[in-house]
């Protein structure tokens, strides 16, 4: 299968797809598996996901990258949260899943991510600068 996953909401340009998932959505498909993990279950907020991301992306993605898609993430999760909410419970056999299955007790509403992006910002320039 070649197919490239879309949720196909626009209409095809000249018999080809005009959208794909992972343009639409700024993130690949690995590197959302990835970022999922370490928020659940791995419990990492903004600033402690960017440090260890830095480590785990470090040989093929730049340190401003790494903190541009972990806050891409944050901000995109903050908006979404609460539609894991009223979704129909379901059998889960792992512990990562994108249904929060009463598991996930963190909030489901955010306030905006200021705070925790701006150092993220701080410690990019920092490492960028030596």
């Amino acid at each position: 299968m070649t197919s490239v996953p879309t949720a196909e909401l626009r209409p095809l340009v000249e018999g080809e797809i005009a959208q794909t998932d992972e343009d639409e959505i700024g993130l690949t498909y690995e590197e959302l598996s990835v970022i999922g993990k370490l928020r659940q279950p791995g419990h990492l907020g903004p600033y402690s996901m960017f440090i260890k991301l830095t480590q785990i992306w470090k040989d093929h993605k730049s340190i401003e990258e790494i903190g541009d898609k972990v806050k891409l993430f944050f901000a995109r999760y903050a908006i979404n949260r609460h539609k894991c909410t009223v979704l129909t419970p379901s059998y889960h056999v792992t512990n990562y899943s994108n249904d929060d299955h009463r598991n996930d007790h963190r909030p489901f509403l955010y306030p905006h991510f200021k705070r925790q992006f701006d150092k993220i910002d701080e410690l990019v320039a920092s490492m960028e600068s030596g």
